[in-house]
């Protein structure tokens, strides 16, 4: 794997070296180097809605690839465990349960409490230096803001490094009253590296080039981009006349017209908050040179579905998959190693680089 270095002056900056999209062995690095650090939306909190159940989900599917499972137990505290029994590694939970007093392997009975801790496993009495408390099922540490849930494989940065900003930002929405909407989510694959889909989203640049509708509602020439730690923002004002957030008091984008807060937490989740609410884009890595994208979407307020920047989101994504997959094409060229970056309009992309060259080279 060679180095990567991406000068911290933007107007200086060449941009990653083409072999993180292209090699297979820097996709199979970035799983450990990138992604099992980082926190993961892994659910939300209706999933669970009752007392006493569960629900399995698999962590990024088809890459990192891990089991686990949500539980809520008795006293409704929520919990995120490894879904992998600690006997023989047969998956705990096959699917959503409810009404469960334990968790018990199908397999050989071995039976934990729905936080994971061992409770019993039978024929086991005659077994030399056993340690129940070696047994439990491993908990992963859980963060929840509004109904939508996170976890970290392994967290060695805490969750307020990634979310904190965003939380400012929009703590005044409604976040507790979003309605999971399975009917308005979708799921698209896009035939291009994970990272140059999200790159692509983090400069509003190619707006006017590439997106004509959402140009008509946006005001270019006031888009901006905030730079944090682990995030960024890209703020979506509206033109005159175009739908828009009421802003409170509190907030500190009050008093201006905001149509879009797009927000990218790193390295693959980005929570674009319309005045209607979230729609939420979980970036999945597939193979080096294929990428699954999640449109998860959270209502508030329906009677502000499809208008202003929260409407027509199959069109900007068709608009945005066309793009990405001839940059995939075009990254393999012999010809193309590397760019450069427009400097008032692709900071977001800068910082996703410094951040992919400072994970690589750990």
């Amino acid at each position: 794997m060679q180095g990567y270095f991406i000068d911290p002056n933007i107007a200086r900056a060449k941009t990653i070296n083409t072999s993180f999209y292209t090699d297979p062995a820097n996709f199979e690095l970035a799983k450990e180097k990138i992604f099992a650090d980082s926190w993961q939306y892994i659910g939300h909190e209706d999933l669970i809605k009752s007392p006493e159940s569960a629900c399995p989900v698999s962590l990024l599917e088809n890459y990192l690839d891990e089991p686990l499972v949500i539980t809520r137990d008795k006293s409704g505290s929520i919990h995120c465990l490894s879904n992998v029994c600690t006997h023989r590694g047969n998956l705990m939970v096959y699917a959503p349960c409810s009404e469960l007093k334990q968790l018990r392997c199908k397999y050989h009975g071995r039976l934990f409490h729905l936080n994971g801790t061992f409770i019993s496993m039978p024929e086991f009495r005659e077994v030399e230096n056993f340690i129940p408390e070696n047994n439990h099922l491993k908990q992963l540490p859980l963060f929840q803001w509004g109904k939508l849930l996170f976890a970290s494989l392994n967290p060695v940065i805490p969750a307020t490094s990634f979310f904190a900003e965003m939380q400012a930002r929009v703590g005044w929405l409604p976040l507790h009253q979003m309605e999971f909407r399975a009917d308005l989510g979708n799921e698209f694959m896009v035939q291009a590296n994970w990272a140059l889909y999200c790159e692509n989203y983090l400069e509003g640049f190619h707006i006017p080039f590439v997106h004509p509708a959402l140009n008509a509602v946006i005001d270019f020439k006031n888009y901006t981009t905030e730079v944090f730690t682990y995030s960024s923002l890209q703020l979506g004002i509206a033109k005159e006349g175009v739908a828009s957030f009421e802003m409170p008091a509190s907030s500190p984008d009050f008093g201006k017209s905001i149509a879009a807060y797009y927000f990218w937490v790193y390295p693959n989740m980005m929570f674009n908050f319309y005045p209607w609410g979230l729609s939420l884009n979980i970036i999945e890595p597939q193979t080096a040179s294929s990428t699954k994208v999640r449109f998860l979407s959270f209502v508030y307020d329906a009677s502000k579905l499809e208008q202003g920047a929260g409407s027509g989101l199959g069109s900007v994504e068709a608009e945005d998959e066309e793009v990405v997959e001839n940059v995939q094409k075009g990254v393999r060229s012999r010809f193309y190693k590397q760019g450069r970056y427009a400097v008032n309009r692709e900071q977001g992309t800068h910082h996703f680089h410094r951040l992919i060259a400072k994970s690589m080279n750990s």
